[in-house]
C-alpha cells in the first residue's frame, strides 16, 4: 500500500528531472530550428511506441473515431505544441527564463482548477504553492549580475508564458479524458497526430535541409529529448496525473529549477551558492504543503 501511494509522487519526481534535461538539451541545440527539434522529436518518439502500441491502437480505432476531438486536443498541447514552444523561447531567452517562466505552471493549474473544475483547496495549499514559486524564482535568480527578468518579459518570455497556458490545457485534458484511451495505443495514435501537426510547420522552417546536416552530439540530443521527455515523462505524468489530480500533480514542476540548477552546475559547471540551496529547500516544502493529504481526526 505505502508503494502505491509512493508511485505517483516517484513518478513525477522523475518526469520534473527530466523535463529540466528537456530545457538544457534543448538550449545546446538552439542551432536548430525549434519546430525542427520538435518534429526530430516525435518522429523518433513514433518509432519507439509503434511497436509498443500498435495493437492497442488498432483494436481501440473505434474509440479513438468517437473521441478525436480530446485525443486531438491532447496531441496538440502536450505532445506537440508545448515543447515547440518551449524550443522557440530558449531562441529569444536563456534556459533560466524558461525555467521561472515553467515553474508558474502550479500557480496557473490551481487557478484553472478551481475556475473549471471547480476544485477546492485549504490555505495551506495556497501557502505550499506561494512558497515553491517564491523559492524556484530564488532558485534560478541567485548569484546573477543582476535579476532574472530585469529586462522586462521578451519575445521568449512572451513565448514561454503561452506554452504554460498549453500544458494548463493539457493537464486539464488530461484529467477529463485520458483515462478512456489506451495508454501505450493512446500515445501512439497522439505520436502520429503531433508528427503531421509539425510536419508542415518544419519543412516550412528548412527541415529538409537541416536534419540531413546534424552532427552526432545533435543527433544524440534530439534520441534524448524522442526517448524521455516525449515517452517516458509523459507516460509516468499521465499515470500519476491520473492518481492524484491536475494540480497535485503539476506542483511538482517548481521543482523544475531545482534539477536544471544541479545539471547546469554537472555539465556546464555553473557554481552553486548558498542562497540557492536554501531556497531549493523552500521549493521542496513548498511542494509538501501543497500535496500533503488532510489530516483526519
Amino acid at each position: 500500500m505505502l508503494i502505491r501511494a509512493l508511485r505517483p509522487h516517484l513518478f513525477l519526481l522523475l518526469v520534473a528531472a527530466i523535463f529540466a534535461g528537456n530545457i538544457l538539451v534543448g538550449k545546446a541545440l538552439a542551432g536548430l530550428p525549434p519546430f525542427t527539434i520538435s518534429l526530430g522529436r516525435v518522429f523518433i518518439a513514433l518509432l519507439i511506441m509503434l511497436p509498443l502500441g500498435w495493437h492497442q491502437a488498432r483494436r481501440g480505432w473505434p474509440l479513438f473515431r468517437e473521441h478525436w476531438r480530446p485525443l486531438v486536443g491532447l496531441a496538440l498541447t502536450g505532445v506537440a505544441f508545448f515543447n515547440a514552444l518551449i524550443y522557440a523561447a530558449l531562441n529569444f531567452t536563456s534556459a533560466t527564463n524558461v525555467a521561472i517562466l515553467e515553474s508558474m505552471i502550479p500557480v496557473v493549474t490551481l487557478l484553472f482548477s478551481v475556475a473549471l473544475l471547480g476544485e477546492r483547496f485549504r490555505v495551506v495549499q495556497w501557502l505550499g504553492v506561494a512558497l515553491s514559486l517564491a523559492g524556484a524564482v530564488t532558485v534560478i535568480t541567485a548569484g546573477q549580475q543582476g535579476p532574472a527578468l530585469a529586462a522586462g518579459i521578451n519575445p521568449g518570455d512572451a513565448i514561454m508564458l503561452l506554452a504554460v497556458l498549453v500544458w494548463v490545457g493539457y493537464s486539464l485534458l488530461v484529467k477529463t479524458h485520458m483515462a478512456r484511451f489506451p495508454r501505450y495505443g493512446g500515445l501512439l495514435v497522439m505520436l502520429v497526430i503531433a508528427n503531421l501537426a509539425l510536419a508542415p510547420i518544419a519543412l516550412f522552417e528548412g527541415a529538409a535541409q537541416q536534419l540531413p546536416q546534424i552532427s552526432g552530439e545533435q543527433l544524440l540530443g534530439l534520441a534524448y529529448l524522442g526517448i524521455f521527455p516525449s515517452v517516458v515523462a509523459l507516460l509516468l505524468y499521465n499515470s500519476a496525473l491520473a492518481d492524484i489530480g491536475p494540480t497535485r500533480a503539476a506542483i511538482y514542476l517548481n521543482l523544475l529549477p531545482v534539477f536544471t540548477m544541479l545539471g547546469a552546475w554537472w555539465w556546464l559547471d555553473e557554481r552553486i551558492v548558498a542562497l540557492q540551496v536554501l531556497a531549493s529547500a523552500v521549493v521542496i516544502v513548498g511542494v509538501w504543503l501543497t500535496i500533503a493529504p488532510r489530516r483526519t481526526s
